[in-house]
């Protein structure tokens, strides 16, 4: 076997024990803090994870070029779909939003990063999900909303950071067969003062995932104060026409 096959390899099965750790996490979650939650048909959230998966991987494909980072590092608003499908179906639909999100943005563009920016999104993206979902259905509120928002932006540009120093951009490298010497130099031609990978991470990743926050949890914000009423109204019709007992007075929907 080939050390590049070894090496592909590797990279696969590092990327799916992610992807089984995170949705364990978010799975543990739900079974232990949102016991007493609606309960929707498998059909109805299958069908809303795929419909808020697909919004998303189409979102993934209009891409942003940021004029302080490398042309590697381009901003999108799929999170924003993700988070709005987290906080109306829990952690575990937003694991796997993002997931199919990806999915989704391979099949239509295929990758352009050896698959390692592709896997950045969906790890990034579930740093930036997981916390806001699980303090938002720990105590629903516009107030948990934003707190969780906001704790997941700071865990995303902590973690992100951390993650791009690390593992990501020697992975890129090694993966696309570009020195990191090259990779730095093209954030040295858009910013002099990066010289390094860690002057890489700070002036160009660190914003990057602070403006990617903020302008998610924004949009995020307002579209769902006004999604979350008709999505839950849909549902107690639902449970209503099913007879079910977990019905919400109509003075949670709004939430």
């Amino acid at each position: 076997m080939s050390q590049a096959l070894k090496d592909n390899l590797g990279f696969v099965g590092i990327c799916l024990a992610i992807f089984a750790g995170l949705f364990l996490l978010a799975l543990a979650y739900e079974r232990l803090a949102m016991k007493n939650r609606r309960k929707l048909s498998s059909t109805h959230y299958m069908t809303y994870t795929a419909i808020f998966s697909c919004l998303a991987g189409v979102l993934m494909l209009m891409e942003i070029p940021l004029f302080f980072a490398p042309s590697f590092y381009k901003a999108d608003l799929s999170e924003i779909p993700v988070l709005i499908c987290t906080f109306y179906l829990g952690p575990v639909a937003g694991v796997t939003c993002e997931l199919i999100k990806v999915i989704v943005k391979l099949v239509l563009k295929g990758t352009t990063t050896a698959f390692v920016g592709d896997f950045a999104n969906f790890v990034v993206g579930c740093s930036f999900i997981l916390p806001a979902s699980m303090i938002y259905h720990a105590r629903k509120s516009r107030k948990t909303a934003l707190v969780g928002m906001l704790v997941g932006t700071v865990v995303m540009t902590v973690f992100g950071s951390l993650f791009n120093a690390v593992y990501l951009l020697p992975k890129f490298s090694q993966l696309y067969g570009i020195p990191l010497d090259a990779i730095v130099g093209m954030g040295t031609s858009v910013n002099s003062a990066i010289n390094s990978v860690s002057t890489l991470v700070l002036f160009a990743v660190v914003p990057f995932n602070l403006l990617k926050g903020a302008v998610d949890s924004v949009l995020t914000f307002i579209l769902y104060k006004h999604i979350s009423p008709i999505l839950h109204k849909g549902d107690n019709k639902r449970l209503e026409h099913h007879g079910s007992k977990d019905s919400v007075p109509a003075t949670q929907q709004t939430k």
